[in-house]
């Protein structure tokens, strides 16, 4: 039974792996991988509560994660025409955290020290409110004019407004650095989200902050809702598939105003 599970594992992932991240994949593969080991099938019942006691003692954020990968796979098995009842599936309750925006003077001074690789990724990242995946994948033929066309999460497409600064500086950048097929590449083959990341992560660092890209998309968003965009644009930008997910931007926002109101007022003093 084990060779089954590993062999399907195989084919699951397979299945995915047009459709899912570079980390999700790892998240999944690693999950997977460390599953098997612990999962139990008696008859028609696959039970995972042995994985779950060897998983308690991590965050529910973690657990949650795991359990997702786990029940995707489940799903996988039924389209395949395999029935099983699933034992230890149970939901786990995630605390929401409110996303961290950077400081946008911080932001402003990582562009003023960045490289022009540096430079192209944060702004990528921040003016267009992307996920890390979705940067990494855009392609020369993506840019048209004053918009670009993003794939997203399931390959779905957006097109979104190339912001004039962006532009003019992909404009200029592609005229030293000569690219065969997407923007963020080395010698004709993407550099991938990985290196992305580390792109981002260097130029921070000489502002003296750690800022992963994700939080770039979270300030992209947050900014754009403190300046007066509607929220259902905000959504539609980043690819949000339901505006419940937006919405804890404007959950961040009350919360800052709450903060400067207490730090303002002069009976608060």
């Amino acid at each position: 039974m084990l060779k089954f599970l590993e062999k399907e594992a195989a084919k699951f992932l397979k299945y995915i792996e047009k459709t899912k991240s570079e980390e999700t994949l790892r998240t999944y593969e690693s999950t997977l991988r460390e599953a098997i080991d612990f999962i139990e099938i008696i008859n028609n019942e696959i039970d995972i509560t042995p994985y779950r006691l060897h998983i308690a003692k991590l965050n529910k954020k973690t657990i949650a994660k795991k359990i997702s990968a786990l029940r995707s796979f489940f799903e996988f098995l039924q389209m395949e025409g395999f029935k099983y009842k699933i034992i230890g599936d149970e939901h786990i309750k995630v605390p929401k955290t409110l996303p961290k925006p950077v400081n946008f003077e911080k932001i402003k001074e990582a562009l003023k020290l960045a490289t022009m690789d540096e430079y192209l990724a944060i702004m990528v990242i921040f003016s267009l409110g992307l996920r890390i995946s979705e940067a990494a994948n855009i392609k020369l033929n993506d840019i048209k004019g004053d918009w670009i066309e993003i794939r997203g999460k399931g390959n779905k497409t957006r097109i979104l407004p190339l912001h004039p600064k962006l532009k003019e500086f992909i404009k200029k950048y592609l005229e030293i650095n000569s690219k065969k097929t997407y923007l963020f590449e080395k010698d004709g083959i993407p550099i991938g989200s990985s290196k992305l990341r580390y792109i981002i992560q260097k130029a921070f660092k000489k502002a003296g902050i750690h800022v992963t890209p994700h939080q770039l998309r979270h300030s992209f968003a947050t900014y754009m809702l403190d300046r007066g965009a509607r929220i259902n644009d905000v959504s539609e930008l980043l690819g949000h598939e339901f505006i419940s997910t937006t919405q804890i931007y404007t959950k961040l926002n009350s919360s800052l105003k709450l903060k400067n109101y207490l730090k303002a007022h002069p009976l608060c003093s």
